[in-house]
């Protein structure tokens, strides 16, 4: 049951919450938030997945998006989805067991997934997965309370996902896939895809204050309370954070979320609005030579003007019922977003004089939805699924690339309108031929439409494009606590359009550049097993090949094209959950990968920054009042930076821990400690030419890099009412 709280109070904490920008925190551990209950439908998939270590949270409501987070797709759970060996939920509880730098890392839950930063704390985060260096979301597709975070024809990057509006506090749950194997998965989903969706209520009101190292200050508050026939949910945080940075980030953050939901999770709907706004200074990548020169610091920059702003408002819905036939679910979003970036990669490379600093603008309204029916059935007596699923996305942008100085602005390189639409039908059939047998079999068809209108008139232009793909997936078992699963499935990611109708270089009108395809191709294949036959242990070992088809790629900051190759990744990932007892955990992962390009070039055939082993390891004790506490380590391992290896980055790894304790009167304290050992390791590496004051005029190759952060602290006193 909600508190006995009047909505007027919760709202009146939540105000009261985001004024007070001098406080901040390290995410708590689970008993410090009490999370919705997954619907007892979906705890036959429990048995499946990953994450089914740990039990689900004390009973508040429905989770987000009823019936997609969770993976059943039937009525009472009575057909599982097919799954793989490498899919998985996790808790919102699990989720904030980890004591995070920034609110992104909260995706490393996900076994195999790397989150890095290598500029100001509001730009998106940077990410590998499976032999990935996925820059800030080209490959893989994130979706927050059924909204799309990847930004298509993105000023900064194809696939751009910036995840810093996220709350972790109001995370129900996380679904992830990894590979292109399933069929509501499309664009930039061929590495894997990610859906987190919030609670619809709390239990307890949460009113929470953190204060950290570097001048990091957060507050937040989250209140629910019944309103008519459903519930209302508000949340308010604000957070302020320097850095450690020669030139202090100044991050401003301001975010909101309100729901009104009723129902339950098969027959219920909600409406969400959201709003995020944040400003920054920067610190980009810097390099090595201009440290070992003395010229600055590690935590130094050769511009301090580099930063940025960015805004998100959204309004969203969900409605799902259930019906003789099965079950219908519907979707739809509206998002107006804008960002604002000044980076400086180079210093004086092009621009010996004035510098090559650029700003980089997007402004968008992009609007989508979602509908899909599960119609339950059989096949000669078995058990079947058959389900349909219409998925359309229309993004209305402007986006623009201007040289300047110190933010000021000094000529114009390009600034377009684009016009950008989808569409996307999937079907897939499920049966249960035997207890020891399950299957899907299906297929997605995807629609691109595009119309730019560029300030170079011969750069404005149309496109379309389209793409089948199937997807097939087979498990056999259980035999003695263990399941064998086998996947296949087609992918793809699009390209910015722009790159696809442009046939000039827009710095230099005179020269022609290539054409990107529209939409690049993936295929990918795996085997997996699944074991619990240790009490408490599930062990799960995947086997995975991905394929790339040979295409180019836009690159937002120059404005122009430039050619790939096609790919080949194949590698292993090994997931361990062990739920010792009810108040210890351990976890454990391994994925190492090989990743390279599979045509002959005399450059060599290395994937730059392609990492082959990515690793973690953690612990989690405490449950209800007492003590409790987490500690995780990450690791990801040298990769090239260079096609011939000769060049190659340094290992990172980190250690992160937390202490906390759980008063009976609903009052929590928690410690954070980030980079507990104070490691001088990088969180990116780049390989490229750069000019400082004095060089010669082509500049010096050599290793840029971003530093992980040295020891922080973050205290979180946090209180439930």
């Amino acid at each position: 049951m909600l508190a006995s709280s009047s909505l007027s109070a919760s709202a009146c904490a939540v105000l009261a919450c985001a004024v007070l920008a001098c406080a901040g925190p390290a995410w708590l551990l689970a008993p410090a938030i009490v999370h919705a209950q997954t619907p007892a439908s979906e705890a036959t998939l429990a048995e499946i997945t990953v994450a089914a270590d740990a039990p689900a949270p004390t009973a508040a409501g429905p989770v987000a998006s009823p019936g997609y987070v969770g993976g059943v797709t039937g009525i009472g759970g009575a057909l599982p989805t097919v799954d793989s060996a490498s899919a998985g939920v996790i808790t919102g509880a699990q989720v904030n067991n980890r004591p995070v730098t920034r609110p992104g890392e909260v995706l490393e839950a996900v076994p195999g997934l790397i989150v890095t930063q290598h500029s100001g704390e509001g730009k998106a985060n940077q990410f590998f997965l499976r032999g990935f260096n996925l820059d800030h979301g080209t490959d893989i597709a994130i979706h927050v309370d059924g909204m799309p975070v990847n930004m298509r024809t993105h000023a900064h990057g194809q696939g751009y996902a910036d995840l810093n509006f996220l709350i972790p506090e109001l995370v129900g749950a996380v679904e992830f896939h990894k590979g292109p194997y399933f069929v509501r998965d499309g664009d930039f989903a061929s590495a894997g895809s990610v859906r987190i969706d919030y609670l619809d209520t709390v239990e307890r009101n949460l009113a929470l204050t953190s204060i950290g190292s570097f001048g990091y200050r957060r507050a937040l508050s989250i209140a629910s309370a019944p309103l008519g026939e459903g519930h209302l949910l508000v949340a308010g945080e604000a957070q302020v954070y320097d850095g450690p940075w020669a030139v202090p980030d100044r991050l401003g953050k301001l975010n909101g979320v309100i729901r009104y939901s009723q129902g339950s999770a098969t027959d219920g709907f909600a409406i969400t609005g959201m709003a995020y706004w944040a400003r920054w200074n920067a610190t980009n990548q810097i390099p090595e030579r201009a440290v070992a020169e003395g010229l600055i610091g590690r935590f130094g920059t050769l511009n301090p003007t580099d930063g940025g702003d960015t805004g998100r408002f959204s309004l969203s819905g969900r409605w799902s019922r259930t019906d003789e036939t099965g079950i219908t679910r519907a979707s739809a979003y509206v998002i107006r977003y804008q960002m604002n970036l000044f980076n400086d990669f180079t210093y004086f490379l092009t621009d010996t004089v004035n510098g090559d600093q650029f700003h980089q603008r997007d402004s968008r309204v992009l609007g989508g939805g979602e509908v899909s029916h599960v119609f339950q059935g059989d096949l000669f007596g078995l058990p079947m699924e058959n389900e349909i699923g219409l998925q359309t996305r229309t993004d209305a942008i402007r986006v623009g690339l201007f040289n300047t100085t110190n933010r000021q602005w000094r000529s114009t390189v390009l600034d377009d309108r684009v016009l950008e639409a989808s569409a996307a039908f999937y079907v897939e059939n499920r049966v249960r031929w035997t207890d020891w047998l399950r299957t899907s079999v299906g297929f997605r068809a995807d629609g691109y439409y595009a119309d730019v209108v560029s300030d170079t008139p011969a750069n404005s232009g149309k496109a379309r494009d389209g793409i089948v793909n199937p997807k097939l997936g087979l498990v056999l078992g259980p035999w003695f606590d263990t399941e064998f699963y086998v996947n296949y499935g087609g992918g793809f990611h699009s390209n910015d359009v722009r790159g696809v109708v442009a046939t000039v270089d827009p710095a230099s009108p005179l020269f022609n550049v290539a054409r990107a395809p529209f939409l690049v191709p993936s295929t990918g294949s795996e085997i997996g097993i699944r074991n619990r036959s240790i009490a408490g242990l599930e062990t799960a070992l995947a086997l995975f090949q991905l394929d790339f088809a040979s295409e180019n790629l836009f690159q937002g900051d120059t404005g122009t094209t430039e050619p790939s190759r096609p790919t080949r990744r194949f590698g292993l990932e090994w997931t361990n959950r062990y739920a010792v007892t009810p108040w210890l955990r351990l976890e454990g992962d391994l994925t190492i990968t090989n990743a390279r390009f599979s045509d002959y070039d005399p450059v060599g055939n290395r994937v730059p920054e392609a990492p082959t082993t990515i690793a973690s390891a953690g612990i989690t004790f405490g449950e209800g009042a007492g003590w409790f506490g987490s500690m995780r380590l990450r690791y990801f391992g040298p990769r090239p930076l260079i096609e011939d290896n000769a060049v190659r980055s340094k290992p990172t790894g980190v250690l992160n821990g937390r202490i906390g304790y759980n008063f009976e009167n609903g009052i929590s304290l928690a410690l954070d400690v980030l980079n507990l050992t104070n490691a001088k390791a990088d969180q990116i590496t780049y390989f490229y030419p750069s000019r400082l004051p004095g060089e010669a005029a082509e500049g010096v190759a050599d290793r840029h890099f971003h530093p992980v952060e040295p020891t922080a602290v973050r205290l979180t006193l946090a209180g439930r009412f």
